[in-house]
């Protein structure tokens, strides 16, 4: 117990300023490192509090896959600038923002005090639901129960990430030689490849 309590210790600060980070940083690619970051944290505070397999999904699946897919994304597109924050547009939503996180946070805080008082024990059946592990019980939930949502959502992600390539092409339309004779026997029309700045 005090080797989890060291290592929540380690983590949790390092978790903290991680989420910080992510919300400071104005370039994309640094934020979403430091959300990596993040992931990883909690992946080790399952590990602490005894769910192995929320450890091995949080590594593989958000840490490994999703972020991956985040940073794909985002070099693909080149966000690689700073985003001017004196807009209009953005200061206005500014208020917004803040009312929803507030909310979420008494939100938040509620469903925590409604679940520390309610729900001191596992509900009825719970153990007959986890027969077998964790693990399994997720298992046949997910690929019996919810099969074809979960592969309808999967279906989605690969159309996300096809989209996103396909509007980041920004390549110019090709200039074919007839448009460059009429370019060029137009009046007054500067030679090709001349240069307009003299």
């Amino acid at each position: 117990m005090q080797a989890d309590l060291i290592v929540f210790w380690v983590f949790a600060p390092i978790s903290v300023a991680s989420g910080i980070g992510m919300l400071l940083m104005r370039n994309a690619v640094h934020a979403a490192l430091f959300l990596i970051v993040n992931f990883f944290c909690l992946a080790i505070f399952y590990l602490i509090l005894g769910a192995p397999f929320l450890f091995a999904v949080q590594i593989i699946v958000y840490a490994g896959a999703i972020m991956v897919l985040f940073l794909f994304v985002i070099m693909l597109l080149g966000v690689d600038r700073t985003e001017d924050l004196r807009e209009g547009r953005l200061l206005a939503q500014r208020p917004i923002a803040i009312g929803l996180g507030i909310g979420f946070v008494v939100e938040v805080f509620f469903a925590v005090r409604a679940g520390i008082g309610f729900s001191r024990h596992a509900p009825a059946g719970f153990d007959a639901v986890n027969k077998g592990g964790n693990a399994q019980a997720i298992a046949r939930v997910l690929f019996r129960t919810y099969f074809f949502p979960f592969e309808v959502t999967s279906i989605l992600l690969i159309i996300a990430a096809i989209a996103a390539m396909v509007l980041a092409q920004r390549k110019a339309r090709a200039i074919t030689q007839v448009e460059i004779d009429a370019r060029a026997s137009a009046p007054g029309s500067l030679p090709v490849g001349s240069d307009v700045h003299g």
